[in-house]
């Protein structure tokens, strides 16, 4: 469905975005990875699917990488046809003690590298008439948590730019919609179940039980590959008018 199409996604050498970048490859397109940690492992992994595969090392919390991404993305295939702002980090702590350093990195690589990726992409998508801005949201993009405060506030703001964005190009065949995932078993999630059944004494199954428990009625999971199949699926003729949605996968959490 997508062959001669290009796809970056940010944030993909592990967990959602590299899920959503295999989902997008089984259609065909070409895909640029972006993240740190292991690089070859999943270009391999990619490369497997039958995809042409690149990679770039931008530090999403500076714009001259993102531009630098966006200039290397453009030279290796052409142009940026799908855009998956998917880069994130977090970390924990009340308002009055939560580091002003962290504030500033979780709105950078959270908010403003999707900004940042948005505005350079959108001129060839328009000028091509067809383009994808899926942005990684998160169901803190529609809810509150406590503890979370730059998370949430970014998440918001994510959900307020995908709105916009897609208003803005609402008469072209370019679309911008967010996904907002709940829980998702990646390796930073089983850090947090394995942290709370130390903690407790309890086993990791009790402790998966209890995480589900607190916010997420289904009491599973929601996995990069249902995450990567909402991608395939806003990319496809079936998703040409949704535009500016904040499409929660989230076993029911929102719905409370």
């Amino acid at each position: 469905m997508l062959k001669g199409k290009t796809a970056l996604v940010t944030g993909s050498t592990s967990g959602i975005g590299l899920g959503i970048a295999k989902a997008l490859a089984r259609q065909g397109a070409n895909i640029v990875l972006n993240g740190f940690g292991d690089v070859d492992g999943p270009k391999a992994e990619v490369a497997a699917l039958g995809a042409q595969v690149a990679y770039h090392g931008a530090d999403m919390s500076k714009p001259a990488d993102i531009e630098d991404m966006m200039k290397f993305a453009a030279a290796q295939f052409g142009r940026v046809d799908i855009l998956v702002n998917n880069a994130g980090i977090q970390h924990v702590a009340n308002v009055e003690d939560f580091p002003v350093e962290k504030w500033d990195a979780i709105i950078a690589i959270n908010l403003s590298s999707a900004f940042h990726a948005s505005r350079l992409a959108l001129p060839a998508m328009k000028a091509a008439n067809w383009g994808r801005i899926i942005n990684v949201a998160s169901v803190h993009g529609l809810v509150g948590s406590a503890q979370k405060s730059a998370y949430v506030a970014a998440k918001h703001g994510i959900v307020g730019l995908t709105k916009v964005t897609a208003l803005e190009n609402a008469t072209t065949g370019v679309t911008c919609n967010a996904i907002c995932p709940g829980w998702v078993l990646t390796p930073l999630v089983q850090k947090q179940v394995d942290a709370k059944a130390v903690a407790h004494g309890w086993s990791n199954e009790e402790a998966t039980r209890q995480l589900l428990g607190e916010k997420e009625p289904s009491m599973q999971f929601t996995t990069p590959e249902e995450l990567g199949d909402l991608a395939v699926f806003f990319c496809s003729a079936a998703g040409n008018n949704i535009r500016g949605v904040a499409w929660n996968m989230d076993g029911g959490w929102a719905a409370q």
